[in-house]
């Protein structure tokens, strides 16, 4: 008999399937994201920004932990036995596959992504306007491979930081888990940046999103290369996962540029300011939209496998 865990797990994910995130519902990153702006503004300023971010960073990931587990282990048990004294667990559960739901993006990042080379073939400004609803990067000036690139990045990238790394913490701290590594997610999604502006203030936040990312990114990066039945590319990944400003990013990317045959990386300019970032890869062919095509059916068998996995640590 299935646990209520693995029932929440297969749940959330078929309808992360069938709907991805529905833009008439109230999302909970949506509100992380409201949060860390709020108190950015605020914090941001003047001495002791290091300090400052380093204690709103940790305070907020400890808030988002405790409340999502006394939510779920002593709040709404109670509202379970009082709506069904014979059959608790209804509304906890429906919480749980609906709040999985909410922390799985695999449709979602599937869709931007082609939409990007939709987009693209249309013309080269909406394929900027679109590549601009994914990347942190400035995309006015991209070229068309550059777009095609910024894409199939931020798929590989993100099929570890949206799909893999919260089932993850799905396998080892359940809801709770996956829900708070969301939320460090968001906080270097919005203020790890290397830049002025968020150099000291979002350096802790960008540090510990790189220790919750270290074991998913790697784990992604073999599932990518499993997927493809070319093990030999994981001797590309050795050598090109550290070719990234990040110390996780790279992993994914170099699977993906592997199975691809091409290049990723190089330096583009974030919030005015130029970043250096090294090649991944070392054949600047062009891509076209069969990469996009073997690139979605990868990440999609990724998903399928890290389902499975998930599923089966929890089990056990």
């Amino acid at each position: 008999m299935f646990s209520v865990s693995i029932i929440a797990l297969l749940c959330g994910w078929f309808l992360d399937l069938l709907f991805g995130d529905p833009a008439w519902l109230p999302h909970p990153i949506v509100a992380f994201g409201k949060w860390i702006g709020f108190w950015e503004h605020r914090l941001n300023h003047g001495s002791r920004r290091k300090l400052k971010g380093a204690l709103f960073a940790l305070i907020t990931i400890i808030l988002v932990f405790a409340l999502t587990w006394l939510l779920l282990n002593k709040l709404i048990p109670l509202i379970d036995i009082a709506l069904l004294p014979e059959g608790g667990g209804v509304v906890e559960g429906g919480l749980s596959i609906l709040l999985v739901f909410f922390c799985l993006a695999g449709h979602t990042l599937r869709r931007e992504v082609r939409d990007v080379f939709l987009a693209l073939d249309r013309s080269l400004d909406e394929g900027r306007r679109q590549v601009a609803r994914i990347v942190g990067r400035d995309t006015a000036h991209l070229t068309a491979q550059e777009v095609r690139t910024a894409a199939l990045e931020t798929l590989a990238e993100n099929l570890s930081d949206g799909v893999v790394a919260p089932l993850f913490w799905y396998a080892l701290l359940g809801v709770p888990g996956m829900l708070t590594y969301k939320m460090i997610n968001t906080l270097d999604s919005m203020i790890g940046y290397r830049t002025e502006r968020y150099r000291d203030f979002g350096c802790w936040a960008a540090r510990i999103d790189d220790v919750a990312n270290f074991i998913p990114a790697r784990l992604t990066a073999f599932l990518i290369v499993s997927s493809s039945l070319r093990m030999s590319n994981l001797t590309f990944v050795k050598k090109y996962g550290r070719h990234h400003a990040s110390p996780n990013s790279g992993f994914p990317e170099a699977a993906l540029a592997g199975i691809l045959d091409c290049r990723f990386g190089g330096t583009h300019d974030y919030f005015g300011e130029a970043v250096v970032k090294p090649y991944i890869g070392d054949n600047p062919r062009p891509l076209t939209t069969a990469d996009l095509h073997t690139s979605l059916r990868v990440c999609f068998l990724v998903e399928v496998l890290a389902v499975v996995l998930t599923a089966f640590a929890v089990a056990i």
